[in-house]
């Protein structure tokens, strides 16, 4: 960590950037990252490839996450939070790669450990928690603003303090994030407690395409672009719905296929899929996701595929065979 502070104390210009389609985690960390860089008076740019959920736009100074970046030759140094890998950053990826300092923060056990600096914990129970480290070692100021996004993030990523990875740690800090001015019942309302009608009708949709594997082991959930149309929302209104498939009695892992804005529209054809995998925590998905080119966690990982819906279901499905 002592040079990771050190880098960040020479540089003037520092580009924060996190994961496209981000989730609570990724963009929790990247505000309050550069909230605490606010405070020891550095340049920040903030930047996600994707629109940001409605669900995280209560968060302090969300409408400072741009979607564009400037030149590699304006920063100094990169801050790449929450990333397995550095082109989960998207469109970015090209200007990030040349900035002469690159910085890798995340907690995620199949990180490729890209960049010239890691500060890589899979213990941690999120990225925020490792952002929260990194500010208390800079000496930066914690306030209200700050505390949200740190606070935020640990809720979302440990699924309410029930997923494995919540630590001893995740309740120290949200304690002291609470005692910084966080009010848990506001942060649990805008996370968990509104959502449009489009949302609604997506799921709806959703839960209608869930099949089960003959063993009754594994779910599969499929989004496909015509029912973003049809219910007028955006991929950012996907999160948290493949828990739905998850909690199903008996089903170990949860499969949720998400076709890409760029998918095409022929089911007999190649199209562009993202599938996210959850597991009941008797399951490594990580692993399963890896087979895929993929990664994330034990529990929750996820993967990009080019292929037809019908080869790709069918490959998703074979995999119950061994749980």
């Amino acid at each position: 960590m002592d040079e990771i502070i050190t880098q960040i104390k020479k540089a003037q210009h520092l580009l924060l950037a996190s994961h496209c389609d981000p989730d609570g985690d990724a963009i929790s960390s990247l505000l309050a990252m550069g909230l605490a860089l606010d405070k020891l008076n550095k340049k920040v740019t903030l930047y996600n490839a994707s629109p940001i959920p409605a669900v995280y736009r209560f968060l302090p100074a969300v409408e400072r996450i741009v979607r564009h970046t400037e030149k590699a030759a304006t920063y100094d140094a990169a801050l790449i939070l929450d990333c397995g890998h550095v082109s989960r950053v998207g469109e970015a990826y090209s200007v990030v790669s040349q900035i002469p300092v690159i910085i890798n923060i995340d907690h995620h056990i199949t990180n490729n450990r890209f960049g010239h600096i890691q500060l890589i914990d899979p213990d941690a129970s999120s990225t925020a928690e490792i952002v929260y480290r990194l500010i208390k070692a800079l000496n930066a100021p914690i306030n209200k603003a700050i505390a949200t996004s740190i606070y935020t993030g640990i809720l979302t990523d440990t699924g309410s303090f029930r997923f494995s990875n919540t630590n001893q740690a995740a309740f120290a800090i949200s304690q002291e994030m609470v005692q910084n001015g966080v009010k848990p019942y506001n942060v649990a309302q805008h996370v968990f407690g509104t959502y449009s009608l489009g949302r609604i009708k997506l799921l709806n949709l959703a839960l209608d395409s869930i099949e089960i594997s003959d063993n009754g082991k594994l779910s599969v959930m499929t989004l496909t672009n015509a029912m973003f149309e049809e219910t007028g929302t955006q991929p950012e209104d996907v999160d948290g719905i493949i828990n739905y498939a998850r909690r199903i009695e008996d089903v170990k892992v949860a499969a949720l296929i998400q076709e890409q804005k760029n998918g095409g529209t022929n089911s007999d054809k190649l199209r562009n899929f993202h599938v996210s995998l959850r597991s009941d925590g008797t399951v490594d998905v990580a692993a399963i996701a890896g087979a895929f080119g993929g990664g994330g966690h034990s529990n929750a990982a996820g993967f990009q595929v080019e292929m037809s819906m019908a080869k790709l279901k069918s490959e998703i499905i074979t995999l119950s065979n061994d749980l």
